[in-house]
């Protein structure tokens, strides 16, 4: 008993009979029979997994249980039961060892932050004072060329400073 062009398991049967017991119509059956039937699970493999985390107290917490387990096997069971793998355990406790919890958290991925330069701050500083001075200085040399001009015109002679004096 399947609906047309879908795919779906079947949750119930004699659902057709059902209708002659409850009296329910064929629309509410059929709606009815949507809601109970299950679609099978996506066989396609997501593009990325998630990363399973786990938090500092839930390694704490499985650790102290495995230790507890001292009969064969029943640290495998809860190795299964918690979806986990031994390298898990032997991660785990190294780094309880080398610095209880703060060693279980887990570490930021990825590419680390640059450090900042103790320099970049004052170097855009100059950079920006040197851009300002140079503004100044052409505004400076525009208005030399204009009284040079005007001098010419008025036909006034203005000292000029040999070269090597102008550094």
């Amino acid at each position: 008993m399947t609906i047309n062009n879908v795919k779906s398991i079947p949750v119930i049967e004699g659902a057709r009979r059902a209708t002659e017991i409850t009296g329910m119509d064929q629309e509410n059956l059929n709606q009815l029979e949507q809601r109970l039937t299950v679609t099978p699970p996506n066989p396609e493999v997501p593009e990325k997994p998630v990363r399973r985390r786990y938090t500092a107290e839930y390694k704490l917490d499985i650790l102290r249980k495995a230790d507890l387990y001292t009969d064969p096997g029943s640290r495998g069971a809860l190795l299964r039961r918690e979806g986990l793998y031994a390298s898990n355990l032997t991660t785990w406790r190294r780094q309880r060892d080398e610095g209880t919890l703060a060693a279980l958290k887990p570490k930021k991925r990825g590419r680390k932050a640059a450090l900042p330069n103790p320099l970049a701050n004052e170097n855009e500083r100059l950079r920006k004072e040197n851009v300002r001075l140079t503004k100044r200085l052409n505004h400076a040399e525009l208005i030399i060329d204009v009284q040079k001009k005007i001098s010419q015109i008025l036909g006034i002679t203005l000292d000029t400073l040999p070269e090597n004096e102008n550094d």
